[in-house]
């Protein structure tokens, strides 16, 4: 756990002395960091006198963010996992509190993670701070009631989710839909015959891809099921090969023992996501945002969600939703299929993987329906459609170009 050291006080004296906004942002998780990074690059292309600091991941870092407390000691997934952390989470919560109390920053930006930038945010209120929520956490599954908290603490709260602004404003809370950031990063051509010669797939059928999650215990509870899948895969398509991104958060030694295990030919990818989704056929995709990744680039995909026994039991009697995955919830309808805890096998995976491949009604509906949630994302710009209304935050009089 990283120390405050001072880097809190270094900071309101540059604010003092050179004249820079200081903006304090808060992102828990993987894809919480790469959506921040966005942010901040788009801030500081508006406003180029701000500085910022917080908790996030590398991708924040290489924005310049200074990272007082890194996003891998907090990424939780599920309620019971919190407590293998709760001693990180704590401490990051006495030090963010700190800066913000030292520092005074001119605006705090809060990343999805709800209970724990909740309190943030009520740090900040009483401090005088203002503060902006984007990525909303998801009040509109499970416990509603923190609306009111939202409405009392949260100076504009900002939606990726087009569902969303109406679920606010409805309860009286200040409210925008900028659509959705990983519009931004998609690239504005993919040379798929380039990337598959790059990655050696040239007579490669089917490629799957297997994204396991960002989180240790997600990879840790799905990636085994899931080269297990593709072991008995391998034995129908002789040409099988697998593509794996790996989320920045996830150390390559970690599951370079459970892809071997399956001897089946992987390729462990740090390339853009895009890419790699774009030279495979179909995909098992763990619930989160790579499923809208995996959307974006129209490729078919089972999707998986497992928690631990007790966070699902408790999920069961909280969430108050149709569907799990978020490609699912954008579209209204079940587009992909959903396999939950225990229906979560080598070969409840293969099955769907198989009917994707060789049922051409089927993948032509998964199609379709992964085109409708492409054009329901928006089209890109979310990220300086948020830069804009933080700048307006800082200071109402001050309107970006």
């Amino acid at each position: 756990m990283a120390r405050l050291s001072g880097g809190a006080n270094i900071f309101k004296r540059s604010v003092e002395t050179g004249g820079e906004t200081l903006i304090a942002i808060v992102a828990g998780e993987a894809s919480a960091d790469l959506h921040g990074a966005n942010l901040v690059r788009a801030i500081s292309q508006l406003h180029p006198e701000a500085q910022f600091i917080g908790l996030g991941g590398p991708r924040m870092e290489a924005q310049g963010v200074k990272t007082l407390v890194p996003a891998r000691d907090t990424a939780v997934v599920g309620l019971s996992e919190v407590a293998a952390k709760l001693g990180n989470i704590v401490k990051a919560y006495i030090l963010l509190s700190r800066m913000l109390k030292q520092s005074k920053p001119s605006l705090l930006i809060l990343i999805d993670f709800p209970e724990f930038n909740l309190k943030m945010a009520s740090k900040a209120k009483k401090l005088g701070i203002p503060v902006m929520y984007y990525i909303s956490p998801q009040v509109w599954a499970w416990r509603p009631g923190r609306v009111k908290k939202i409405a009392s603490v949260v100076d504009r709260m900002v939606c990726i989710l087009p569902f969303e602004e109406k679920f606010y404003r409805d309860r009286g809370v200040a409210v925008d839909y900028v659509g959705h950031p990983i519009l931004d990063a998609i690239p504005s051509e993919v040379p798929s015959h380039e990337i598959r010669q790059r990655f050696g797939l040239e007579g490669a059928y089917p490629v799957i891809g297997i994204a396991p999650g960002s989180r240790d215990h997600e990879v840790s509870s799905l990636l085994p099921v899931m080269m297990a899948a593709a072991q008995r895969l391998a034995e129908r398509y002789n040409g099988l090969t697998c593509l794996l991104p790996l989320a920045p958060t996830i150390e390559e030694e970690k599951i370079k023992a459970m892809v071997a295990r399956a001897a089946v030919p992987t390729r462990i990818c740090r390339e853009n996501i895009y890419e790699v989704f774009s030279c495979c056929n179909c995909a098992m995709v763990a619930s989160g945002t790579a499923t809208l990744e995996c959307a974006i680039m129209e490729v078919p995909m089972v999707v998986a969600y497992k928690v631990s026994p007790m966070s699902f039991f408790l999920a069961k009697r909280l969430v108050k939703v149709d569907h799990i995955c978020l490609v699912n919830l954008v579209a209204g309808e079940e587009v992909v299929p959903e396999l939950i805890q225990d229906e979560i096998t080598p070969e409840g995976l293969e099955k769907h993987i198989v009917t994707l491949l060789e049922d051409e009604l089927e993948r032509s509906r998964v199609v379709q329906g992964l085109r409708k949630v492409k054009e329901l994302l928006g089209g890109g710009g979310a990220s300086r459609r948020a830069a804009e209304i933080a700048i307006t935050l800082i200071n109402p009089s001050q309107r970006p170009d």
